[in-house]
């Protein structure tokens, strides 16, 4: 395995790393703390976080060469994320995965 396809697999492992996450701490840790953590706009994101995540990941899976756009998008998409879930605080294992993705997903898109 070549060095790109090997950051492709961190790539992809990071973004379905972050769609678990971002997914999984909406529907649990969200729902169930409410007051800020169940804003419409910090919800949605972290909704539209997972999203862009999980469809990062399937472009790469099926080496779609339009992955870049999609990867660019998925990084701003979880640095907006990352400072939502850090500014609501108590969400530390969300704000990491975004900014794991984030990271990845920027290497992906250059």
């Amino acid at each position: 395995m070549d060095a790109t396809s090997s950051q492709m697999q961190d790539c992809i492992e990071a973004c379905l790393s972050c769609y678990r996450t971002c997914l999984g701490m909406a529907s649990s840790h969200c729902l169930e703390v409410g007051g800020r953590h169940v804003e419409p706009e910090h919800f949605r994101l972290m909704l539209s976080c997972a999203e862009a995540c999980r469809a990062s990941a399937e472009l790469m899976l099926i080496g779609s060469p339009v992955h870049r756009h999609q990867c660019r998008a998925c990084a701003e998409i979880c640095a907006a994320c990352a400072r939502s879930c850090d500014e609501i605080g108590d969400m530390e294992a969300c704000v990491t995965a975004c900014r794991t993705c984030e990271t990845a997903c920027r290497a992906m898109a250059a």
